[in-house]
């Protein structure tokens, strides 16, 4: 097997794993945990299911660790295509990492307004309530801000597999697309006060989605040729 299918499997199974983890932990345990509109019953649900949680960091961390590591992958087999949108992809990827661990902290924050130390017994409990969804905004101001570089890093890279010749050109355009779905629905949830409601947002995001997890499947599946000179 050559070097460069080996690197692309390789890129395609932490793919795999920033897909898995990423959609755990932002998606499945949120939807089961938060109730944006119900401080007391989100409070009540993180309470109960605290284990749920923890774990729900933990895999949070855990995709922006496989994250940190997929760009060099993909680099690797791909800036012989063009070292200059190589370069770029990777760059723009990698800003995303410190913003995501850094926001973080707004979970911890939460755990520790849980953790029953004695110095948190002059807050009431819906002071606590209040707090947890205070934290709870905040990370989740963070991921829109997060979702800017989530969506630009797209963009070299579908320009890169497109330009390939060993990945199908499609999957190009529907990562260059989905750059452009990720900042639509950053300018959408920023400047329209409803937007959430609305019920765009999903179908917005659906090129990205796509592109994304085709090209992990292609990777993990097919991996690629050498590219001919």
């Amino acid at each position: 097997m050559s070097s460069t299918k080996q690197t692309a499997r390789l890129a395609g199974l932490i793919y795999l794993g920033v897909v898995l983890t990423g959609i755990a932990s932002m998606m499945v345990i949120p939807k089961q945990l938060f109730v944006w509109d119900n401080a007391a019953l989100t409070y009540t649900n993180i309470v109960s299911g605290l284990l749920t949680f923890r774990i729900g960091i933990v895999g949070y961390l855990t995709c922006y660790i496989f994250f940190t590591f997929l760009p060099f992958c993909l680099y690797k087999f791909l800036a012989p295509v063009s070292l200059k949108h190589a370069k770029y992809m990777l760059a723009l990827a990698l800003l995303s990492v410190p913003v995501a661990f850094s926001n973080s902290q707004h979970l911890f924050n939460i755990l520790s307004l849980l953790s029953g130390e004695e110095y948190l017994g002059v807050l009431s409990r819906e002071q606590l309530q209040s707090q947890v969804m205070l934290y709870l905004n905040q990370y989740d101001n963070g991921q829109l801000v997060i979702s800017v570089f989530s969506g630009l890093w797209l963009f070299p890279f579908g320009y890169l597999v497109y330009r390939s010749g060993f990945i199908p050109k499609i999957l190009g355009v529907f990562l260059m697309t989905g750059c452009f779905s990720y900042l639509i629905n950053f300018l959408g949830f920023s400047l329209v006060p409803n937007y959430s409601e609305m019920g765009i947002a999903f179908y917005v995001h659906l090129p990205a989605s796509i592109g994304e997890i085709g090209i992990c499947l292609w990777l993990l599946i097919m991996g690629a040729k050498e590219r001919s000179a």
